[in-house]
């Protein structure tokens, strides 16, 4: 068991922010991903599986949506996030209904706090995300904005007919 969460206040842009692609490395290296962008963080799916390496058993990583694609269900990951936070005393307000429509910079600020937040909590433990996820597999949120139903499909199988 653990006790409170260390708080962290500076948001400021300062040279210790990483640039997009740095962020992304570090979140698909830390939980085993394969996110292309910054805009899937909206989910939420990745914060709740941070908080339980971070604090183990403060979340219900079984009630985490790792397949989320629609709002509702980031949401529902949201709200997850927001319980491990209350419990852990994280003092953040966390703008669930602007990081869900998958805007870049609302995702970019609020990744780079939560960064900055975990370096302040990590004690460099352990952690196997796979193992953790009990092999759910994560699927990466649609890119925001793209609708999936507009991919052209290439026809299986078709040549000759």
């Amino acid at each position: 068991s653990w006790g409170m969460a260390v708080n962290v206040y500076s948001t400021s842009v300062t040279s210790e922010n990483l640039s997009r692609h740095d962020m992304l490395a570090w979140v698909n290296d830390s939980l085993q991903l394969n996110y292309t962008k910054i805009e899937q963080l909206c989910s939420g799916a990745a914060y709740c599986q941070f908080m339980d390496m971070l604090f183990p058993g403060c979340v219900h990583l079984r009630k985490v949506k790792f397949q989320a694609k629609l709002e509702h269900e980031y949401i529902h990951n949201f709200k997850v996030l927001q319980a491990a936070f209350k419990k852990m005393g994280v003092d953040k307000i966390i703008a669930v209904e602007r990081l869900v429509k998958g805007k870049f910079q609302d995702n970019f600020e609020f990744i780079q706090w939560f960064k900055k937040f975990f370096d302040a909590n990590y004690d460099g433990k352990e952690y196997n995300p796979l193992l953790a996820r009990q092999g759910q597999d994560v699927a990466p949120p649609p890119n925001p904005g793209d609708h999936i139903f507009n991919k052209p499909k290439k026809p299986i199988g078709t040549a000759g007919n």
